[in-house]
């Protein structure tokens, strides 16, 4: 080879190589900490950041010229109207917060299900006991003792008010 063919060589290496550095910078991500200092990483910042302090994302070119912590208060509202597109950690947060509100709705509605069965039980339950009260059939019990008693009259209609307080419950 002859040296201005290295030399050509060289300079379109060395061009190339420029070139591919000033590519990478493009994909790197700016945004302001919580102390209002920039950040610089090729990852996305963390999801506690919001979309309002990002400053610049892979594919977008814009930054600031003024110092943002300056105008920052200013510029909140123009900000707020302002609809950028959510980044990648917003739509996640947003989609995982979704998941969780869907996942409590359900446990709710199961809860609510099993506590109406529940109560369904528990008014068969009173129905059937307050139809033997009424019967007047002979009710016993166990009594401290072990002995088996019987009901008498005012037994009967104490339990029998117990009952209906309970079925009032019911409808």
């Amino acid at each position: 080879m002859t040296p201005s063919r290295i030399k050509q060589c060289f300079i379109a290496i060395a061009t190339l190589c420029v070139l591919s550095v000033g590519s990478a910078a493009l994909a790197q991500y700016v945004w302001l900490d919580e102390k209002g200092n920039k950040q610089y990483s090729d990852m996305p910042p963390p999801t506690s950041i919001p979309a309002k302090r990002i400053l610049k994302m892979p594919g977008k070119f814009s930054v600031p010229s003024a110092d943002v912590s300056s105008s920052n208060a200013e510029s909140n509202d123009a900000q707020n109207n302002d609809k950028s597109p959510p980044t990648l950690a917003d739509q996640n947060a947003a989609f995982k917060k979704r998941q969780d509100d869907q996942v409590a709705k359900e446990k709710k509605a199961a809860d609510s299900a099993k506590d109406a069965a529940s109560k369904a039980r528990n008014c068969d339950t009173a129905r059937a006991y307050q139809r033997t009260l009424d019967s007047g059939q002979r009710i016993a019990q166990m009594d401290k003792n072990g002995q088996r008693a019987f009901f008498d009259d005012n037994q009967r209609d104490q339990a029998s008010r117990d009952n209906k307080r309970v079925l009032d419950e019911c409808k």
